[in-house]
């Protein structure tokens, strides 16, 4: 039998990256947003780096406190399934068994061999086949609360130090184009280091961020402008 290495696969990521991406880009965009906004209605320099620090503290704490609460609806959910799977194993394991079974059908084996690849798997691990391929359950794709909601705070913060370090270094008379310039600039970097890493189209990656970070951009400056007030 040829020796088998074990094969490198992108999804291993999954979890992480998806909070890290929306981290980082609600950061910059949020926080250019905002200072964009706050610059368009002629204000002071003060003035917009104290509403980008409030929007970056801010910003930090509701994608941890999102994160948490939805991902930890999701581990719920997943974990209410497992206990009730589990229970089902014990009081009808004949019907679990066929249903295992219809399943391996439904993938394409025969009847025959899907009722013997349903009898081993469950013998090996009957609650840990069922949560797979009955309930799409894996270590891969498990919802992690505390993981996601300091991996998007985390990188929220450094998504908004972005634009909030272009607008403390550069003269006020500049702000707002140079700000603007900067922020796409980093979510056209977020955007292709985002594809790469997960194997996807780095152009693909590029435009689909840096397209909604300008629109959002775009629309928060207009109504600072239209208005002549801090939003």
């Amino acid at each position: 039998m040829a020796n088998l290495q074990a094969e490198y696969h992108r999804t291993q990521h999954i979890g992480w990256l998806r909070a890290a991406v929306l981290g980082a880009n609600d950061g910059i965009v949020s926080t250019a947003s905002l200072i964009l906004g706050v610059a368009a209605a002629s204000t002071t320099q003060s003035a917009v780096l104290v509403a980008g620090v409030a929007g970056l503290v801010a910003g930090a704490m509701s994608m941890a406190a999102g994160e948490y609460v939805s991902v930890s609806s999701q581990s719920d959910t997943e974990q209410a399934d497992i206990a009730r799977e589990k229970v089902e194993l014990a009081t009808d394991g004949e019907r679990e068994l066929a249903e295992l079974a219809a399943i391996y059908v439904g993938r394409g084996l025969d009847a025959k061999l899907a009722h013997q690849v349903a009898i081993q798997l469950t013998a090996s691990d009957a609650l840990g086949t069922h949560a797979r391929d009955e309930l799409g359950i894996t270590d891969t794709a498990s919802a992690r609360p505390l993981q996601a909601a300091l991996v998007s705070a985390l990188s929220f913060v450094v998504g908004a130090s972005l634009p909030l370090l272009m607008a403390w270094l550069v003269p006020y008379a500049v702000l707002t184009p140079v700000v603007a310039a900067t922020s796409l600039l980093f979510l056209v970097i977020l955007g292709g280091l985002a594809a790469y890493t997960g194997g996807a189209s780095i152009v693909k990656g590029i435009v689909r961020v840096a397209f909604w970070g300008a629109l959002a951009m775009a629309c928060t400056a207009g109504v600072g402008w239209l208005f002549g007030v801090a939003v």
